[in-house]
């Protein structure tokens, strides 16, 4: 559905902070699954952990909030603004994620009030969860 040069004309992140590398899937305007291809060339991997590259879970999470903020910038009314993550609730890893892995993300928007958004967001390698939890947007002009 989206390409990376397509996601970025959404959302400003760049390399090597853009953390989604497709959208597959938009439904219903409130949910979007998007793909992150990890490869062994990631700069976060000549730190964490040399001997053992593992993905830090932060950076899954980011991924996953870069994933819901396409949705809610693709939207209409959101064109040219940003979507800042503003909160993390519940969110536990359960998988570690190495070079090879491809991350499919799931985010499903859960409600919207006033300009705050909540989601349910997955991370999925294979049908494994690697992480799982809730996500908080806010849509700053």
């Amino acid at each position: 559905m989206y390409n990376s040069n397509d996601i970025q004309n959404i959302i400003p992140h760049r390399y090597p902070f853009l953390l989604v590398d497709t959208i597959e899937e938009i439904i219903d305007e409130t949910c979007i699954i998007g793909k992150k291809n990890v490869t062994a060339n990631e700069m976060h991997f000549m730190g964490h952990f040399p001997q053992k590259h593992v993905m830090p879970g932060v950076l899954i999470v980011e991924a996953l909030a870069q994933t819901g903020a396409v949705l809610l910038l693709s939207k209409e009314e959101n064109k040219g603004k940003i979507a800042v993550l503003a909160g993390v609730n519940k969110m536990r890893f359960k998988r570690q994620v190495i070079p090879g892995d491809t991350l499919t993300l799931k985010v499903e928007l859960t409600r919207m009030k006033a300009g705050i958004g909540f989601a349910s967001a997955t991370a999925l390698v294979g049908d494994e969860v690697a992480a799982k939890g809730e996500i908080m947007f806010a849509i700053d002009k």
